[in-house]
């Protein structure tokens, strides 16, 4: 194929880039890469409410992540730079406007002055009559001089796009197939909203023309959509672009995979566990009050994950940034999201970035819906940390340490914080989250009346509490605080106080200075510790147990 092939991706900055939304921006890469084309980001922020700075700059962040460059766009580190810009579409108006006038003067474009209220009562007519609704073409109907006379007032108004009349629409889509719709189901729809800004429809159409865009990849809730582009582009004269509407990607249990979804688990747990007000200090009284008011409405993302902490819920993950957070190397994320809608064959599921550009073709794009595994994706990510060197895993893990766990960064010993881990862990936050006990204060550490530590602790007729003051004295006279000298030092404690079983010794020392059941290698756990916290550690710990339970 030739070298003019231009792709594109084109978020709205109203939120988070969601992983339907990666997968999208990683098609088009890949296949604008394949061709040896360009790839081409654009930011449709016509919707003014809702579009934010904070927003596109997550956009470019996330993308840059996942090593997906654009080769034009906004300006960001090493990506985008172009001469066909603006590519914020806000920034495009005087274009839009150039091009409505085409429509105007073609007879194809006209002011319609109908208040929400009006079309919402014509809307309940059709449903109350069981019809689908159509808009009437009542502003059709109207004088010049009227029109004139409600533009002069100020009158709210919105620019309508006149179908011409004519036969059946099909739209050509390389995944689908053809499609067809009777003219009549496509109704005259708004162009250019009251507030002066075009709609997604005309604003689309516009850019990838006039940005030479050839291939358009996007999800199937767009295809009917196509129908109206189509229309557009043949009013404006534009050639229609080739479409790839790809399947969408629904949850394990078969519901739609949505940015609602934390919600939902949020609002599950609380109805189940009969929650009538927020924990302390997570999130207010005003936005808690709005919360519960009506499933519309939505905690904003800070108060979300600081009520979801509070109640100990995990959250599913859904934008890129969850993944990020999570500890997902960015090279797994990538290939996984390519196996929602796309197949290279052969069995071939794992893969980098090079493989995928030598081997992605529209043709191998599937229709039918994707199901995203967590459990799957989970799986890619351990066997891809298992291949790293220990160099680059600590690498790695510091910098994620950096932005998403400091005081595991901060750690003196972090090399040997990542060698204990590495080994252990499918995430990056795998590291940390059964590492908590390393960052807290010696005077901190609890010990929860769970079924794991009664056995280490209080089981049996010489019990692992009865042990800890022996453990203490052997581990008080070390002279040096090394791997080998404490595993030679537990060791000979299991010979002499358990017959041998370095897990009665062990688990109970475990148990002691973490917390729970669950460290790193003990030999490890104790050189990160110090010798002094795990002294002090092994000491509470038994003073606790020593005053509640008979020993």
């Amino acid at each position: 194929m030739s070298s003019n092939v231009k792709t594109r991706f084109a978020p709205s900055p109203t939120g988070h880039l969601h992983v339907g939304g990666a997968r999208t921006a990683i098609y088009c890469w890949a296949f604008a890469r394949a061709n040896e084309g360009k790839f081409l980001l654009r930011i449709e922020d016509t919707d003014q409410k809702r579009s934010s700075e904070q927003a596109t700059a997550g956009f470019f962040e996330d993308l840059q992540w996942l090593n997906i460059l654009w080769d034009e766009g906004p300006t960001f580190e090493k990506a985008g730079g172009g001469d066909e810009g603006p590519y914020f579409q806000a920034q495009r108006l005087p274009v839009y406007r150039e091009q409505l006038q085409k429509l105007f003067d073609a007879g194809l474009a006209y002011y319609a002055f109908e208040t929400q209220k009006e079309l919402g009562e014509e809307r309940k007519k059709a449903r109350e009559e069981k019809r689908a609704y159509r808009y009437n073409r009542a502003s059709l109907e109207l004088s010049a001089e009227i029109i004139q006379q409600n533009l002069d007032e100020g009158k709210p108004h919105v620019v309508r796009f006149k179908v011409p009349e004519g036969g059946p629409l099909t739209m050509q889509d390389c995944v689908i197939g053809d499609v067809t719709v009777e003219r009549s189901e496509v109704d005259d729809f708004v162009i250019f909203k009251g507030d002066g800004y075009p709609t997604y429809h005309f604003a689309v159409v516009v850019d990838d023309a006039l940005m030479n865009v050839t291939h358009v990849f996007r999800g199937q809730e767009h295809l009917n959509n196509t129908f109206k582009h189509n229309l557009l582009q043949d009013a404006l004269g534009f050639e229609h672009p080739t479409y790839a509407h790809m399947s969408l990607i629904f949850n394990p249990d078969g519901s739609k995979m949505s940015k609602r979804d934390k919600d939902k688990t949020l609002r599950k747990f609380v109805k189940e566990n009969q929650i009538e007000k927020a924990p302390a200090g997570c999130v207010s009284d005003e936005a808690w009050a709005t919360w519960q008011a009506s499933k519309d409405n939505q905690l904003s993302t800070e108060d979300a994950t600081h009520l979801s902490e509070a109640l100990g819920v995990t959250l599913p993950e859904i934008n890129v940034g969850d993944f990020k957070r999570a500890g997902y190397m960015p090279e797994v994320l990538l290939n996984y999201l390519c196996l929602l809608g796309w197949s290279p064959g052969n069995d071939v599921e794992q893969f980098g970035a090079a493989f995928l550009v030598e081997n992605f073709s529209l043709d191998r794009i599937v229709k039918s819906p994707a199901k995203f595994d967590r459990a799957k994706l989970l799986a890619f990510n351990l066997d891809a940390l298992q291949k790293l060197t220990s160099e680059e895993f600590e690498s790695r893990l510091f910098s994620w340490c950096e932005v998403y766990a400091p005081k595991f960064a901060a750690l003196e010993n972090f090399a040997l914080f990542a060698s204990a881990n590495h080994e252990r862990s499918k995430t990056y936050k795998d590291s940390t989250e059964t590492s908590h006990f390393l960052i807290e204060p010696d005077d901190e550490i609890s010990w929860p009346e769970s079924k794991p530590v009664k056995k280490a602790l209080l089981k049996g007729e010489v019990t692992g509490l009865s042990r800890i003051p022996a453990i203490i004295d052997g581990l008080k006279s070390l002279e040096e605080w090394t791997n080998e000298s404490i595993d030679a030092c537990l060791h000979a404690l299991a010979d002499s106080l358990a017959d041998g079983s370095l897990g009665k010794v062990a688990q109970p020392v475990r148990i002691a200075v973490a917390g729970g059941p669950v460290s790193p290698p003990i030999g490890d756990t104790l050189v990160l510790l110090g010798k002094e916290s795990t002294l002090h550690r092994l000491e509470r710990c038994h003073e606790h147990f020593a005053s509640t339970c008979d020993v």
